[in-house]
């Protein structure tokens, strides 16, 4: 876990306040955030949230201080749904010494309403523009229309994005630096689709329920399926390559 040293003065070493690489930033924020990559490390410097060091030569230079911001801000995102200026606001008040509270997300709800999963008041998570999302997975927009035109990548109605959404246009950027386009991807987001509709099948009847206790059990069932459900892909997969390659 990233947390700030209690220990006073003494307790660090000159070792610990030397510059770090954004691989090795990686490798501790994934302690704790293990989804995090270096493209969304990237983008939250590109939005301001964290200003690293560049050496002469360009490369980033990470202090400790650095990475403990990056983990305030990934805290953020994921306990409170907050959007980045939001945080980036906060934070910088902190910085300042000034005594902040802090703030709820856009869009989160105390008032009962119903949040279509038979949840009241859960908040959701905040979305992204297309330019932040074009930022986000280092992609043109010819990219972006291309996976939208094989539903890889599917906007809200509104036109943003929502977090799952960011994480499916950086893991398909990914697989097109491997020479992986879009059409090759067809298969994956039908079998996604399969597998969705038969968690659906599943929770369907605990959704509709009107206890609300009964509700909130279906979304719960619903990301343990989901789970076991991409647990059960990966090890079909590595099962088919071990079997292939050998």
């Amino acid at each position: 876990m990233l947390r700030t040293p209690s220990g006073g003065a003494g307790h660090g070493t000159a070792a610990d306040d030397r510059p770090m690489s954004i691989g090795t930033v990686l490798l501790q924020l994934r302690e704790e955030f293990p989804e995090v990559t270096i493209s969304k490390i990237r983008f939250l410097e590109a939005e301001g949230l964290v200003e690293p060091q560049r050496t002469p030569a360009g490369y980033r230079k990470f202090l400790p201080a650095d990475v403990e911001r990056l983990a305030q801000v990934l805290r953020m995102q994921r306990d409170h749904y907050l959007p980045l200026k939001v945080i980036r606001e906060h934070l910088d008040a902190l910085a300042r010494g000034e005594q902040v509270a802090l703030p709820t997300a856009d869009g989160e709800r105390g008032d009962g309403e119903d949040d279509g999963l038979g949840l009241p008041g859960r908040p959701t998570a905040a979305r992204i523009g297309r330019a932040e999302l074009l930022v986000a997975a280092e992609v043109t927009e010819s990219d972006l229309d291309a996976w939208e035109s094989y539903g890889l990548v599917v906007p809200s109605p509104d036109g943003g994005y929502d977090a799952e959404m960011v994480t499916v246009a950086r893991l398909v950027a990914d697989l097109g630096r491997f020479g992986l386009e879009p059409r090759h991807l067809r298969a994956m987001r039908a079998a996604a689709d399969r597998e969705a509709g038969l968690i659906e099948q599943v929770v369907a009847p605990l959704r509709r329920h009107r206890n609300p206790q009964t509700r909130a059990h279906a979304e719960a069932t619903a990301r343990e399926l989901a789970e076991l459900s991409v647990r059960l892909h990966s090890a079909l997969v590595h099962t088919a390559l071990h079997v292939r390659m050998h």
